[in-house]
């Protein structure tokens, strides 16, 4: 007779299907299993099973990258694909200083590598240093500058290996962790010295190939790899290897702008290396440091690596841009990435590129340069990159929320409790990417589920954005949202914050008046004069309202009431609301209103209901301005 196959891994249920088997064996139909030792046998036999059954189940999920919770087992898997798990990312800063060497027989003047400044940030000092050796040439008045040195957030630090054959399984491992792999250097010393270079590609390489590689072990600590005399040069027996590196604190060394200089300087006189002590300027900050980064996170790796081992490592579809972005720059947030031949008119021949960055708004012009160099190792076809800075997308909520007084002791509480709660969901992924939406529905199940006192809520959204104008210069502007906006033909569909004409005496705001269509219409620009509307301009641009597009003639624009531009608000025709192309979302609890009623028929103050007024569903058209 068969054994009964284990269908779970409960406790109970285990020790419920021995005893069924056993009972099944005329052997043991009338034994009493609880009261006899027997019952310990069982129960002995039934948390074998489980543990068994328990660590089965977890081997078996760390053997897949989807299911696997170790960082070792992943990053392990990822490497079975070719991928290369990001190492902690040092901030770098770019300085320039000089030195005045009048007077001294000088031929250069070598900046050390290690230690060069230390920088200040509101968190306190950091050590900033160089990988390599940095070696300027005096000009005629004696001067010599180092110009756009590029320094990085970290201690420098040296490892040495004595290479020896007769240990056939030696790993030349760092000790450290919070390595910056970018900053390894790999020298070997026999009777001459050779500089290895990091390993990039297959192509070319050949015995004599001077390569390492890097690859990520347990611990988050890193293994240095050689060729094995075929594919790469093997180091030879007896050789000194030396490593050298910079650990970093990563994103805690973003933003430092004040450095001192730290580092040591020389230069050769009859033989000697004689160091200079005098005659240094300031460090000049070019660039305040930037791009520091932790450890690329198991989730992240998770993500990436199978679709970097789809794209083979070539730029050709979006999705193809989409993971190698991430992957050559880590201070991404999001990328949104699209072919030309999906615009109006069509761009072919060209993909669109918009990356939001970790720190700040926009992606830097360095940044875009470096990302754009990069690609060209992967690029295929001639396709031509254009980097779209992102467009932000304010959703704004006016939500009215009613609760059960005896349900609720506290309003203020409640109050925290749902912005908390609808924060949270504004820092979700449903929002917080490109392509990302906001959905309606889910914006008022998660305010219903704040508490069970809540019996209901009406919530109206607007959308914004801030116009930045080019201030006393004549301009036209286009101010895209990306969804449609909804045209009520009494118009006010588009309200702004107030703003100044060239040429027109006090604040002037705009506003919108469908056509008969209802799909577009005339942007209009308007005084209030003594609580009224008073037209100064009925033609100043056109709506599409279809397309969610305003676009504005050529004026001139003085200044703003607000320091960041003019804010410009629509009524959505939808409230779900999308991120398309290079539009991104956020959820903005600071301009939106959240207020608390009473529900005094719940409560039972109002039971029949005659002194109770729900809140209105609609955005009143009676507002003129934001």
């Amino acid at each position: 007779m068969a054994f009964n196959q284990f269908t779970n891994l409960d406790f109970n249920d285990l020790r419920t299907q021995i005893k069924n088997y056993l009972r099944s064996n005329s052997s043991f139909t009338d034994f009493d299993f609880e009261g006899s030792n027997f019952s310990i046998l069982i129960d002995t036999l039934a948390y074998n099973s489980y543990i068994t059954s328990y660590n089965t189940n977890m081997a078996v999920n760390e053997s897949f990258i989807d299911s696997a919770t170790l960082r070792e087992n992943v990053v392990s898997l990822a490497r079975n694909i070719g991928y290369v798990p990001r190492s902690k990312k040092a901030s770098i800063a770019k300085v320039s200083f000089s030195v005045d060497i009048t007077g001294k027989a000088v031929q250069s003047v070598k900046l050390h590598k290690g230690i060069v400044a230390v920088g200040s940030i509101s968190g306190g000092n950091y050590i900033f240093s160089i990988p390599d050796d940095i070696t300027a040439t005096p000009d005629p008045s004696g001067i010599v500058r180092f110009e756009n040195i590029s320094i990085y957030e970290g201690t420098y630090l040296t490892k040495t290996f004595k290479v020896n054959d007769s240990l056939p399984d030696a790993k030349y491992i760092i000790p450290n962790q919070n390595v910056d792999t970018s900053t390894i250097r790999v020298t070997v010393k026999t009777n001459v010295i050779e500089n290895y270079v990091p390993y990039t590609n297959i192509f070319d390489v050949n015995k004599e190939s001077r390569l390492f590689l890097t690859q990520e072990i347990e611990d988050e600590k890193y293994q240095i790899l050689f060729g094995d005399g075929t594919l790469g040069k093997k180091p030879k027996d007896g050789s000194d290897i030396e490593v050298s590196y910079i650990l970093t604190n990563g994103i805690e060394g973003n933003d430092a702008a004040n450095f001192n200089f730290s580092g040591k300087l020389t230069y050769m006189l009859g033989g000697v290396e004689t160091s200079i002590d005098d005659g240094i300027t300031g460090l000049s900050t070019l660039q305040a440091s930037e791009n520091g980064d932790s450890i690329e996170s198991i989730d992240n790796i998770k993500y990436l690596a199978p679709r970097v081992y789809a794209s083979q490592y070539r730029a050709v579809t979006p999705n193809d841009y989409t993971s190698l972005i991430p992957f050559l720059y880590p201070n991404i947030d999001s990328v949104s990435a699209y072919g030309g031949e999906e615009l109006d008119p069509p761009q072919y021949g060209k993909v669109y590129i918009t990356v939001k960055p970790k720190n700040g708004e926009i992606l830097s012009d360095v940044a875009k340069e470096s990302i754009r160099t990069d690609l060209k190792k992967y690029t295929v076809g001639g396709i031509k990159q254009e980097f779209v800075d992102l467009k932000y997308l304010y959703v704004e909520y006016d939500s009215t929320v009613s609760y059960d007084s005896g349900y609720v002791p506290n309003k203020q509480e409640l109050h925290s409790r749902i912005l908390s709660a609808i924060e949270t969901y504004a820092k979700s992924s449903d929002i917080n990417s490109f392509g990302g939406r906001l959905k309606y529905s889910k914006l008022v199940s998660i305010i219903d589920k704040v508490d069970t006192g809540i019996t209901s809520n009406i919530t109206k959204i607007v959308m914004k954005r801030i116009m930045i104008p080019e201030y006393n210069l004549l301009a036209n502007y286009e101010i895209c949202y990306g969804n449609e906006f909804h045209a009520d033909m009494e118009g006010f569909n588009i309200r702004s914050s107030a703003f100044k004409l060239e040429g027109v005496a006090g604040n002037v705001y705009l506003t919108d008046l469908p056509y008969s269509d209802g799909k577009t219409g005339t942007v209009k620009f308007f005084t209030i004069v003594d609580n009224a509307i008073n037209y100064i301009n009925e033609n100043a641009g056109i709506v599409d309202y279809k397309k969610g597009e305003i676009i504005l003639y050529p004026t001139t624009i003085t200044s703003s009431s607000v320091n960041a531009g003019i804010e410009i608000e629509v009524t959505p025709e939808s409230n779900d609301i999308i991120a398309k192309e290079s539009i991104y979302i956020v959820l903005d609890n600071t301009g939106s209103t959240l207020n608390l009623k009473e529900d005094t028929i719940v409560a039972g103050a109002n039971k029949s209901g005659t002194n109770y007024v729900p809140p209105s569903s609609f955005i009143s058209t009676k507002k003129f301005t934001r």
